[in-house]
């Protein structure tokens, strides 16, 4: 799959959403402080990267040397639940539902490795995290699209 914007502000929401639970863990004293820190450092070196290579990606697609979509044909579930993401009209919207689907996502994960639940339970939290995978790549389409779309008007 070729980077577009969309997978690399995927890639940067969960990037933040990493930081972000690291840096409670050093707030809260779980884990060991030196070894978080050093996450933390890797943390900001890569975002920092990726920042400069949307930064690129923009300038270039700009130019038109750059492919600018790439949907992802992943079914996590069946058609019908596919581009159920609401209107989302603005390329700055579609960032923060991605982003928010990122964190929801995170969280559903979270919940699907507890092991004080049922198995059944744990079932129907990875429905949930297959609609909403399905959800974070129809964001990283939608975010793809409307790029396009700006670059075009």
């Amino acid at each position: 799959m070729a980077e577009t914007l969309g997978s690399m502000i995927d890639k940067l929401s969960i990037k933040s959403i990493r930081e972000f639970y690291i840096k409670k863990m050093v707030r809260t004293g779980k884990g060991k402080r030196e070894q978080l820190n050093k996450k933390l450092e890797i943390i900001k070196k890569q975002k920092q990267f990726l920042l400069k290579e949307i930064e690129h990606f923009i300038k270039i697609a700009h130019q038109g040397k750059v492919v600018l979509k790439d949907e992802k044909l992943k079914l996590y579930n069946k058609p019908e639940a596919m581009n159920k993401i609401g209107k989302i009209s603005s390329l700055s919207r579609g960032i923060e539902a991605l982003t928010k689907k990122n964190f929801e996502l995170w969280q559903l994960e979270d919940e699907a490795r507890r092991e004080d639940v049922s198995l059944a339970y744990i079932g129907k939290i990875k429905r949930k995290i297959d609609l909403a995978n399905q959800q974070r790549n129809d964001l990283m389409d939608k975010i793809d699209h409307l790029l396009e779309r700006g670059l075009k008007s």
